[in-house]
């Protein structure tokens, strides 16, 4: 089993990645399980799988992230937060990663579990911080661990330079790559990768995006960034607020056009947040020339 860092290291190509969410019910998983064979055609650099708000959907990310390890051809990355675990608790769940034969976890402190801007609680026999995390998972085996990056500064840093110290450490702690939360502008990206290299930290940063398809996917864009959305992208979609078929193609041309600059701009690969659907991503893919080249032609 390849680790992130060897994906997207070792490629003489950019590469892509997708997240996805596990699956509440059955016939979610039937959704999901869709999506990464449609998917897997298309050789991602690795596929994610986020893990609910205080464990939540602990055991369905464990589950379905041995399946991708087991079942399918891809490289798998579970996700893995402090809220409500003892440490005790953490490397049980850790454990089981090893067992399924995962080696890539992303790891985040993660959010207050009912209120994401609430108090910040930790567990009594747990961890505080996500370069305390990174520092545990590191210590139990042969793990390629990830961290989160925000572009606009996490909500609850006083500015993004403190941010950016923070995300240095994560790194400094045995962190090998970070994947940005959702940006609109490439430059809200670049600036980012800029404060870390003027740090001295040369690691990898992934830049994450979501194809916006319909008025409710920019909705939830703009809640998982925390940051508005830019009024000249606003003009370029407002347009075709009647006309779904229209407004999905104006989505699609915006992020291909994000994608592009990115490229550009020397990034290694782009990370595509797919909400458990796997069309929209597969056209951005295309058009950005990330797919195989029998994938295309298919």
């Amino acid at each position: 089993m390849k680790t992130v860092t060897e994906r997207i290291c070792c490629s003489d190509r950019p590469l892509f990645s997708v997240e996805f969410f596990p699956p509440r019910d059955a016939d979610d998983e039937q959704v999901l399980w869709r999506s990464i064979r449609d998917l897997e055609g298309f050789d991602p650099a690795f596929v994610s799988v986020t893990y609910g708000a205080g464990g939540s959907s602990r055991d369905r990310t464990i589950r379905t992230t041995g399946r991708v390890a087991t079942e399918t051809s891809l490289v798998p990355m579970a996700h893995l937060t402090a809220v409500e675990h003892s440490v005790a608790e953490l490397r049980h769940v850790i454990g089981a990663y090893a067992a399924a034969g995962v080696r890539n976890v992303l790891v985040v402190r993660g959010d207050p579990p009912g209120d994401p801007n609430g108090e910040w609680i930790p567990h009594p026999d747990g961890l505080t911080y996500a370069e305390e995390l990174v520092t545990l998972v590191r210590s139990l085996g042969d793990f390629c661990v990830g961290v989160a990056a925000f572009p606009y500064g996490h909500p609850r840093s006083s500015d993004v330079d403190t941010d950016t110290d923070y995300l240095v450490r994560k790194f400094r702690a045995g962190a090998e790559f970070a994947i940005a939360q959702l940006f609109f502008e490439a430059e809200d990206f670049l600036r980012l990768r800029d404060r870390v290299e003027a740090r001295g930290c040369d690691a990898t940063l992934l830049p994450g995006l979501m194809p916006f398809t319909t008025p409710k996917s920019v909705a939830k864009a703009i809640e998982l960034s925390g940051a508005p959305f830019p009024p000249a992208l606003a003009a370029r979609l407002e347009p075709f607020a009647g006309d779904p078929a229209a407004f999905r193609a104006a989505g699609i041309d915006l992020v291909t056009e994000l994608g592009a600059r990115l490229l550009a701009e020397g990034v290694p690969g782009l990370h595509f947040y797919t909400l458990n659907r796997a069309k929209a991503t597969k056209e951005v893919v295309v058009r950005l020339g990330l797919a195989p080249e029998q994938a295309r032609a298919a």
